[in-house]
Formats: C-alpha cells, structure tokens, sequence
C-alpha cells in the first residue's frame, strides 16, 4: 500500500469522526481536467467499493488518498506543430517572425492542442496517526508532499504541518548505527549510502552486501557520512531511512499474515482495511522506537 512514507507533525485540531474528516475533504473532491486546464487535484474515496466516503477511519489512523489529473501535452509534440505555424507564417507575411511573435503562436498552438491532449491521473494515499498527531504521505519527493499539504489546507481553510524532526539529529542516528551501536527491534539491512562531508564530496553506494564488513565500516570511521540506510523493524518491516527522516523502499517482511491478507476471498475493502491497519500499527510502533533512540519530537 505504502512505498514511501514522509512524516509530518500535524500542529492543529484534526477532526473527530470519520464523517467530518469525510465534509472536510468535500470541499476540494476531485474534478476531472476541463479542456484548457493543465492540472486538477482534489480528494478521492480510498476505497473504490465505498465511492460516498473520502476517507477510511480504522484502529486510530485515517487513510485519504489525493488524485492529481493532468493534461499530457509532449514538448516534441508542440515543437514540431509549431514549426509548421512558423513556415506558414513567413509564407504569409514573407518575413521571419520575431521572438514575440513566436513566443505568441507557440501559446496559440498549446491553446488549440490542449483540449486534444490525453490526460492521466496519479494518486497519493496519506494516513493520519490520531495517538502520534503524525501524519505520512506516500511521497518519494517533498514537491509531491508539498501538494498533498496544499490540498489539504485548502480543504480545511488551514493547517499547520511541520516535517517531523527528533531532538537528536537522524543522521547521527544512522552513523552510530551503521557503526554497530543498533538499538532493539532494529536490525542493519544491506544498502547503504554514505558522502564525504566536504562539498561536492564522493558518494559511495553499497546494495545487497554485509554492511558489518570491517572494510565498508571504515569509510565512515574515516569521516564518511551515512546519507541512506537499510534497516528491518520488529523482524516484519524493512525500509530504507535517509537522514532526514524519510522512509522509502517500505515493505512487510516475514509475515505470513500479509500473504494471508492478499490470498483471502475476503472483500477488496476488507483486504486494504487489513493491510492499513498493519501499515499504521507497525509504523506506530517504529516512531516509538525512534523517540527513544532521538527523543522527543517537535
């Protein structure tokens, strides 16, 4: 369900019910492009079986899910319209036209195309963690996050959302960790990525190997900075954390439930409910063990 995960400190009321949450999100569903808009965002079911409800409240979490349609509209495409409206152009007029003039038919062509062009949509689920006041957006970038945010704040008039940063630095964390100092319930994977601290330093990669070897934990004892770690959680969740807090490469480990999860005859509602409500019950567990590993969060 989750592939990445980027936390963020929600520092405002949240609404109460499932229902609220649900009127909230209304006020920005999601609306198809109309033919000359680029791009259109809003708020979609999370669960295609329940089309009325925006938002799915389960075991103390929220599940949302933000649809973002837009116009696929190739620069290739354009250019080689345009270059045709430039020839006839100087037929007409037996001139070269100028940079304005060009700058003026190449918005006129992506008006008259823009109509014609297919569209494709992207959705990104979020999940709010009510005990935590946490909320985590399956976003590899923080521009895609950053839209989500806005979506969200728009919905709700206002929203104050703070990535989530510990007392202590994450990336000390992943140093002294890569080092062999690894707190309980968690355990070293095999990537890795580690810099040099000076500008423009060397980037070392390391996938699929022993990162205990004595020969790959001497560039950080040298001075070499851990970007990027590979860690398993509770022996059920592996992931990969960068130092600043984001969680990508997200997948269930070990677990015979999840495989029970997606062979089940159960509904496809009951199986994402199943599915969520592991996601956000370990996740809850693994900021726990954050916290004390980093202290408290602000």
């Amino acid at each position: 369900m989750f592939r990445n995960v980027r936390f963020y400190r929600i520092k405002a009321p949240w609404p109460k019910t499932e229902d609220e949450l649900s009127e909230q999100l209304s006020k920005l569903a999601f609306k198809p492009c109309g033919p000359y808009s680029e791009m259109s965002s809003g708020w979609e079911a999370p669960a295609t079986e329940l089309p009325d409800t925006l938002c799915r409240r389960l075991n103390g979490a929220d599940l949302l899910r933000l649809r973002t349609q837009t116009r696929v509209l190739p620069a290739a495409a354009i250019n080689e319209a345009l270059g045709d409206r430039l020839k006839d152009y100087e037929t007409r007029m037996q001139e070269k036209p100028s940079a304005k003039q060009k700058r003026r038919l190449k918005a006129e062509l992506r008006e008259e195309l823009l109509p014609k062009a297919l569209v494709k949509s992207e959705r990104v689920n979020g999940f709010y963690i009510h005990a935590l006041g946490l909320l985590g957006i399956e976003a590899g970038s923080e521009t895609k996050a950053e839209r989500f945010l806005d979506c969200l704040r728009i919905a709700f008039g206002e929203l104050e959302a703070v990535p989530l940063i510990f007392d202590k630095p994450v990336s000390d964390w992943l140093n002294a960790m890569f080092l062999g100092s690894v707190p309980e319930n968690f355990r070293l994977g095999r990537e890795c990525r580690m810099q040099e601290p000076t500008m423009g330093g060397a980037v070392v990669n390391w996938k699929d190997i022993d990162l205990s070897d004595a020969s790959i934990r001497k560039h950080v004892i040298d001075g070499m900075r851990v970007e990027r770690l590979a860690l398993e959680f509770d022996d059920i969740m592996s992931f990969v954390l960068d130092q600043n807090g984001a969680v990508s490469k997200l997948k269930f480990v070990g677990d015979e439930a999840s495989a029970d999860i997606e062979s089940s005859d159960e509904s496809q509602v009951a199986k994402q409910d199943a599915q969520f409500v592991l996601l956000t019950g370990t996740l809850t567990r693994f900021v726990d063990g954050l916290k004390k590993s980093l202290g408290s969060y602000t």
